[in-house]
């Protein structure tokens, strides 16, 4: 068997990560732009990055060269509302129209996600995620955005891993706006993201000029079955009392089935009646499998990333398994891939065997759960260039197209080239 016809081969990007652009085009200041100094490796800062604000003709013609039917993007809230939760920046709202008409032309369907940690600042300095302004602001954010591009636009995204803005930004502090808060306060905040995702979906169903397909993109901490316990490794990857806040059922039994899980009991009913409306697709982004008590699957010299993260791409075939059994919903990797020590060689080029290799393994995996009957419905490559890793800034490269930061040259590495056969044939060559 094959995908389906139909199958988004996609590669994803985030505004923060690569846009660049810093305060041009009316931009105001978002949570990573003003609180990144000293907390991030190397003393890097997001305010050039890619360029891309100014590339993006560019980087859509290299999207092109790279052969995939999709690509994923995300708004910059500070570029759109960059002083308060009225004034709405109309150079910032082209840029976008701009984006997606061109991706229109050249065939590439757009994913749209509104939230990818971005928080402009002036809605942090009043409380962010921890006051209900920032749901409310969420809901007319979402609106503005709908109306300017949605005539392009059908596949949409509320939030990126809210796992972990909220865990690393709001709970052990390593990620903006660097702040570390009590589980009550966690709680509160995660309750904010879930009604605002509620609020945005509302809007995206009664706005959107095109018939909107709309989910989250949810960071999947799952655990491989040990010993052939399947059973024992889907309770566990689905106990929200074993990793709170980073556990997916902590997010997805609320925003995709209305239900509070287990150790999620200060989500009240009428809480729940808010934040569901029936989405789409379960999106989720995974890199690895999770290790836990009774769940290691490490060796001695096993293979890791330069993100020191293990490699495991039988996570790809159980993940999609576990998630369409819970939640019963199409599957949709929205990011998937790895950070590799690439740079350029004596003949100008970028050979990246390692990421050609994962890319293989990983996509194999779930053409298995497709195989199986699971309904796969993309996949998303982390990420199309390589670009600021938040506080790990730019030493840590995930790019299928490298980036030269001091020229901004782009270079297509090989594994582009392994990527671009796969999707050729479908996946028929794996």
């Amino acid at each position: 068997m094959s995908f389906q016809k139909d199958f988004l081969w996609c590669v994803g990007g985030a505004a923060a990560q690569q846009d660049g652009g810093y305060l041009d085009g009316g931009k105001g200041l978002n949570i990573w732009d003003a609180l990144s100094d000293g907390r991030v490796k190397n003393g890097d800062v997001c305010h050039v990055a890619c360029d891309h604000f100014h590339r993006w003709k560019e980087d859509l013609r290299l999207l092109k060269e790279l052969g995939v039917n999709s690509y994923r993007f995300s708004i910059s809230l500070a570029r759109i509302y960059p002083e308060d939760e009225f004034t709405v920046n109309e150079e910032g709202v082209k840029f976008y129209m701009d984006l997606v008409a061109e991706l229109d032309r050249l065939g590439i369907e757009p994913i749209c996600t509104l939230y990818h940690w971005d928080l402009p600042l002036w809605l942090h300095e009043r409380g962010g995620w921890k006051t209900s302004l920032a749901v409310e602001w969420f809901e007319r954010f979402t609106k503005t955005i709908v109306d300017a591009i949605s005539d392009k636009v059908k596949y949409w995204l509320t939030f990126n891993e809210p796992q972990i803005f909220v865990g690393h930004g709001y709970q052990i502090g390593e990620h903006a706006p660097f702040e570390k808060l009590s589980q009550k306060e966690i709680q509160n905040i995660s309750r904010n993201v879930m009604l605002a995702h509620g609020k945005a979906v509302r809007n995206i169903h009664k706005y959107a000029k095109l018939p909107p397909k709309v989910g989250f993109a949810s960071t999947c901490d799952m655990l491989l079955p040990v010993d052939g316990d399947e059973e024992k490794a889907y309770l566990a990857t689905f106990d929200s009392t074993r990793n709170g806040v980073y556990t997916p059922s902590w997010w997805c039994d609320p925003m995709l089935s209305g239900k509070a899980p287990n150790g999620c009991e200060w989500l009240s009913e009428e809480d729940l009646k808010e934040i569901y409306e029936p989405l789409d697709f379960c999106a989720y982004n995974i890199y690895r499998a999770d290790v836990a008590e009774g769940f290691d699957y490490r060796y001695t010299g096993n293979p890791f990333t330069t993100m020191e993260w293990t490699i495991t791409p039988e996570c790809m075939y159980y993940s999609a398994k576990f998630m369409y059994r819970r939640y019963g919903l199409p599957i949709m990797i929205t990011e998937n891939g790895m950070a590799n020590t690439d740079f350029v060689y004596e003949d100008g080029k970028v050979h990246d065997p390692q990421r050609s290799e994962y890319l293989r393994t990983h996509i194999k995996n779930l053409k298995r759960a497709a195989d199986e009957g699971i309904p796969v419905i993309g996949y998303s490559c982390w990420s199309f260039m390589d670009n600021f890793e938040w506080a790990e800034g730019y030493g840590k490269r995930f790019g299928l197209v490298y980036v030269d930061y001091r020229t901004q040259k782009r270079i297509i590495k090989d594994s582009a080239y392994t990527f671009r056969d796969i999707i050729k044939t479908n996946g028929d060559n794996l």
